[in-house]
């Protein structure tokens, strides 16, 4: 992965969703579970799901490709069932441990994109509209027909906030972990400009990378509105730790449209909350575990009242 050099005085850029990475994330799994055996051995901690939904680690096959996804968790009746979307560069295992707390009282699935983890590489480039399909079939074969919540971190929370407008019918709420605005790519470019030759062009240049698709998972990121989810419950959860602020010349800057980004997405429901996790940076999930949970379970909570 890219690293912006430390004798700059610049913070690492550890997978953060300023930037695509054109790589995986190194210690992407590494807060997480450590493998997938051990997502499994929730089958027997946890019980089994109602109905015939699968439980443990499974491929799936979608438009000729496998899949990746992993379920834990009873299918609790007229609950939301959680899907977790991560990041780019990261496999399943990220979320474990977080999709492990949630399932002592949910059903809680992830899966691998397409160009991640243990899942197939993509045949050819990939859009939001493909990636959504992809997420359809999934949420079919780990769902059935149960409303859910997505939580999404980084890119999973853009492709979630994608999604939930068109699929209102299935989706009853949204939690966004530090998600990558939905302007990112075209504020990006307007604050570093062509020809610069800083430690920060390299920001630039993922950018554009990322509208083009140069990225594992072939997918091709463009920038758009906000589109209206109705009045599900919606949190917006960003970082409060200014990692991108030691970013030479254009770190306050950074931090500025990141928190923009976040303030937009806040448009996507009338029940929309901003939450501001104080102790953390771009994985919020994992530097306030606690502080993610509760999102997820209040969205859920909220969605089941209804």
């Amino acid at each position: 992965m890219f690293h912006l050099s430390k004798a700059a005085g610049a913070t690492a850029l550890a997978c953060t969703a300023v930037v695509a990475l054109l790589a995986g994330c190194d210690g992407g799994s590494g807060n997480g579970l450590e493998s997938l055996d051990e997502l499994d051995k929730l089958d027997s901690e946890l019980g089994t799901p109602t109905g015939d939904l699968f439980t443990g680690t499974q491929k799936i096959e979608v438009n000729g490709k496998s899949v990746n996804v992993s379920c834990t968790g009873n299918a609790v009746a007229g609950k939301p069932a959680i899907m977790l979307l991560l990041g780019f560069g990261d496999g399943l295992e990220a979320m474990g441990d977080l999709q492990k707390s949630l399932s002592a009282d949910n059903r809680v699935c992830s899966y691998d994109r397409l160009g991640e983890g243990a899942s197939d590489q993509p045949g050819g480039p990939q859009d939001i509209a493909s990636n959504g399909q992809i997420l359809t079939a999934v949420l079919d074969k780990a769902m059935g027909d149960q409303p859910v919540v997505l939580a999404g971190h980084s890119m999973g929370g853009l492709i979630a906030a994608r999604y939930a407008p068109d699929h209102l019918d299935r989706v009853k709420g949204l939690v966004l972990l530090d998600a990558t605005g939905p302007t990112a790519i075209t504020d990006t470019l307007a604050l570093i400009p062509e020809g610069d030759t800083s430690e920060a062009s390299a920001l630039r240049e993922q950018m554009i990378a990322m509208r083009e698709g140069a990225n594992p998972e072939q997918l091709r990121i463009q920038d758009s509105a906000v589109r209206s989810a109705g009045d599900i419950p919606v949190e917006v959860v960003q970082h409060g730790q200014q990692y991108l602020a030691p970013i030479p010349q254009y770190g306050p800057d950074l931090e500025r449209i990141w928190a923009e980004g976040q303030q937009k997405w806040l448009a996507l429901s009338s029940r929309s909350t901003l939450v501001t996790a104080t102790k953390s940076g771009h994985y919020v999930y994992r530097d306030e575990p606690e502080l993610a949970r509760q999102s997820i379970e209040r969205v859920t909570a909220q969605a089941t009242a209804e």
